[in-house]
């Protein structure tokens, strides 16, 4: 998987022409993948005094977060994305800008983030930068502060005596990343892991990404990590895309609208025929059990008739 040097030359030289919301097409746009995926799982932990997102590219999410703090601090690795945030974002005075080597947070104070938080970018991180930054997350943390950062799970695919993966990762996940890594940097960092979110992203039911929440052991807020697999978390993307179509006045939204419905419609006669099979083999398991029951009296019956004339049968 990519090196922080490969990272830094593949979005240094991406043409970033629709500003990273390609990567939303799937819900039908920023808008709704922020305000129907994301803010549900952050909004108990926003408006927060300072925010600190890491990997923002052209400011994708930062156009949400900046209205939910006094000052935003947004790191980037590289020189190009911080450039176009600048210029993005030109007329918000509290928003401070920095690139990295891709690991590093010197530049923030200690103890002065309220919350941390990135989405759809340490995904291609390997172990080896997660470390690193929550290391440097929990000396920035605030003392109750809270991080959400979203991260790779393939790490939980590779088989231990390749040490390759066994599943296919098209989307270039970092390979030796997983919710089990994750939590036990957490603990050497001296953070408390509060709940993971492992989850499949595009590629059916294969458990690629997570969503960790977390916080510094001596919070208020540190208690024993929940952790929850959802593999059903694209169908929030599908019901958010069918939104768009029906609800948008965007003209682009016209040429998804045909064929998305369409999907849907299909896609919940699927769902309807699956339950109603799942309800028949329930069904059919009900009177297998039933009848099986009524055998089993049977033969204790039987038995009791036999010991009648021979008290000492053996069965």
């Amino acid at each position: 998987m990519p090196s922080i040097e490969e990272n830094l030359d593949i979005w240094s030289n991406y043409s970033w022409n629709e500003q990273g919301n390609e990567w939303s097409r799937a819900w039908g746009g920023a808008d709704y993948s922020f305000w129907g995926s994301i803010y549900p799982r952050i909004q108990a932990f926003i408006p927060g005094k300072t925010i600190l997102e890491i990997a923002p590219g052209f400011g994708r999410w930062t156009q949400y977060l900046k209205d939910f703090c006094e000052n935003l601090t947004i790191v980037d690795l590289t020189d190009k994305c911080i450039a176009a945030c600048q210029q993005r974002f030109a007329d918000c005075s509290h928003i401070n800008y920095h690139v990295n080597d891709g690991k590093s947070l010197k530049m923030v104070p200690d103890e002065s983030i309220d919350f941390v938080f990135s989405f759809d970018s340490l995904v291609h991180a390997e172990e080896d930068v997660i470390k690193a930054y929550l290391q440097e997350i929990a000396l920035k943390l605030k003392p109750n502060g809270i991080g959400f950062i979203h991260h790779s799970n393939m790490g939980s695919y590779l088989n231990p005596s390749t040490g390759n993966l066994e599943v296919e990762n098209p989307q270039l996940r970092g390979e030796t990343m997983s919710a089990k890594v994750f939590e036990q940097y957490c603990e050497q960092a001296g953070l408390q892991c509060l709940s993971q979110e492992i989850i499949s992203w595009c590629n059916g039911n294969i458990l690629c990404d997570c969503l960790s929440v977390f916080t510094p052991k001596a919070s208020q807020w540190s208690r024993p990590n929940r952790v929850i697999k959802n593999i059903f978390f694209m169908e929030e993307a599908d019901r958010l895309l069918m939104n768009y179509s029906l609800y948008s006045l965007n003209p682009q939204a016209d040429k998804l609208a045909t064929s998305q419905l369409m999907q849907w419609q299909q896609s919940q006669l699927q769902r309807q025929q699956t339950t109603t099979e799942l309800e028949n083999l329930k069904y059919q398991l009900q009177q297998t059990q039933l009848e099986l029951e009524l055998s089993h009296a049977t033969v204790n019956e039987l038995q009791e008739v036999i010991l009648k004339f021979d008290s000492e049968a053996k069965f």
